[in-house]
C-alpha cells in the first residue's frame, strides 16, 4: 500500500523468534508500558496457554521496510482468528512504535486492515476503550469496507492510591472491611503458628510455587485450563523483578497464596496487580484471603510504593471491597460483509442488538 505516508506492508511470522530484530523495540518493559505487551509475557503463552488446536501468528506492519507495529494473533484449526489472548490476559494492545501519531496510527489500522480482508472475521478482545490510539486505528480499519462490531469483555476493578500509606489506605475502605482486617490481621499477627513469607525470586521461589500450587489444588477454584502457565509466568516475573508472591502458613502449612506483579516506576507512578489468588476453605475461621490480601497490599504500598492496585479481570464481588472502581474492558470483531460468514456474523449482531433496545424498552 503507497500513500503519502510512504510504502506500508504487513507481514506475517510464526514465532517470536522469526521476528526480524528491528522489531524488538515494539515489545513494551514492564517497568514503562503494559506488562501484556512485553515478550516475556508472549513467550510464556505460546509455550503453556495455548489450546492444542492453535498457533500463534504475529502480523508485522511495516513502513517503508521499518516496523511500526505488531499485531499477537491466535490462529486456529477451524480457520478462525483472533487476539493472542488467554483467560490471563488483564490488557490487550497492537504494539505500536511509541512515536507514532494519530496518523500514522490510521495508516497502521489500514495496512492491518489489508490482512483481516481475506478472513471473514478477526477476534480482539481485552481493550481499552480509553486507549487514545483504539479510535485512529479503528478509523483505519474501517476504511477499508470492514465492519467493527463492539462487545464488553469483562470488568476491571482498580483504583489509585496514596504510597506509602497503608492506614490511609485502610481508612478510605468500607467499614465492615476495616473492622474485620483490624481483628483477622491483629490476631494473626499476634499468633506465633502463622507465618507470611513474601517471595520475590532467588532460591525461595521453587518453595513459593510449590506452595501455590497446594493451596490452590486445595481451594474452592476450578482446575486452571492452562495449569503450567502460573509457575512459568511466576518465573518469568521473577526474572524481570516484577513478581510480589506471597504465602501465607500456619504450622508450616500454606493456607493461602497470591502472585502480583509490580510495574511502572516511580516517575510514572507504579501499578500492584494481582494475577491470581487462593485459599484453603479448611482455614476458614482465620479468614487467610482477607489476611493475605492485607498483608500484600500493605507491603506493595510500604516497600514497592505503587501508586495503583488492580485486581485483573471480572466482577468477583470481593473485588469491589478493596478497590473502588470499575472500567470495561471491550472485545471487537472485525466482520468482512463480503464474506459469508462474516455478513453472517454482522447481521447476528445487530438482530442480538435490536433484541437487547426491545427489551429496554
Amino acid at each position: 500500500m503507497i500513500g503519502r505516508g510512504g510504502t506500508w506492508r504487513a507481514a506475517r511470522f510464526d514465532s517470536l523468534a522469526a521476528l526480524p530484530p528491528a522489531a524488538d523495540a515494539l515489545f513494551a518493559d514492564p517497568s514503562i508500558g503494559n506488562l501484556f505487551s512485553t515478550r516475556d509475557w508472549y513467550r510464556c503463552v505460546i509455550a503453556t496457554a495455548l489450546p492444542a488446536s492453535s498457533h500463534p501468528s504475529f502480523i508485522l506492519c511495516q513502513q517503508d521496510g521499518q516496523p511500526r507495529a505488531l499485531f499477537p494473533l491466535e490462529t486456529h484449526n477451524d480457520g478462525t482468528w483472533q487476539s493472542l489472548t488467554t483467560p490471563y490476559t488483564c490488557l490487550y494492545q497492537p504494539l505500536i512504535a511509541r512515536d507514532a501519531t494519530a496518523a500514522t496510527i490510521r495508516l497502521i489500522g489500514r495496512t492491518f486492515a489489508r490482512f483481516c480482508r481475506a478472513r471473514a472475521s478477526v477476534r480482539i478482545e481485552a481493550l481499552d476503550p480509553g486507549w487514545p490510539g483504539l479510535q485512529p486505528m479503528l478509523d483505519g480499519i474501517s476504511s477499508m469496507g470492514l465492519v467493527l462490531l463492539r462487545f464488553d469483555h469483562f470488568g476491571n476493578w482498580h483504583e489509585p492510591v496514596t504510597a506509602g500509606s497503608w492506614d490511609t489506605y485502610l481508612r478510605s475502605r468500607d467499614g465492615a472491611l476495616r473492622e474485620t482486617v483490624r481483628r483477622k490481621l491483629g490476631k494473626a499477627l499476634r499468633d506465633k503458628t502463622i507465618r507470611f513469607d513474601l517471595i520475590c525470586g532467588g532460591a525461595e521461589l521453587e518453595t513459593g510455587i510449590a506452595a501455590f500450587e497446594d493451596v490452590y489444588a486445595r481451594s474452592w477454584k476450578e482446575p486452571e485450563p492452562f495449569p503450567d502457565f502460573n509457575a512459568s509466568f511466576m518465573h518469568a516475573a521473577a526474572a524481570m523483578g516484577i513478581l510480589r508472591l506471597g504465602v501465607l502458613r500456619q504450622a508450616e502449612t500454606p493456607i493461602a497464596v497470591q502472585y502480583w506483579v509490580v510495574t511502572g516506576n516511580d516517575t510514572t507512578g507504579k501499578t500492584g496487580s494481582v494475577l491470581k489468588l487462593a485459599h484453603d476453605e479448611a482455614f476458614k475461621p482465620i479468614s487467610p484471603g482477607t489476611v493475605l490480601t492485607a498483608l500484600m497490599i500493605r507491603s506493595l504500598l510500604e516497600k514497592d510504593c505503587v501508586t495503583e492496585l488492580d485486581f485483573g479481570r471480572g466482577d468477583d464481588p470481593y473485588k469491589r471491597q478493596w478497590v473502588g472502581r470499575r472500567r470495561q474492558r471491550i472485545g471487537l470483531i472485525i466482520a468482512n460483509p463480503l464474506r459469508p460468514a462474516g455478513l453472517h456474523l454482522i447481521l447476528t449482531h445487530l438482530a442480538g442488538r435490536a433484541r437487547q433496545k426491545l427489551r429496554a424498552a
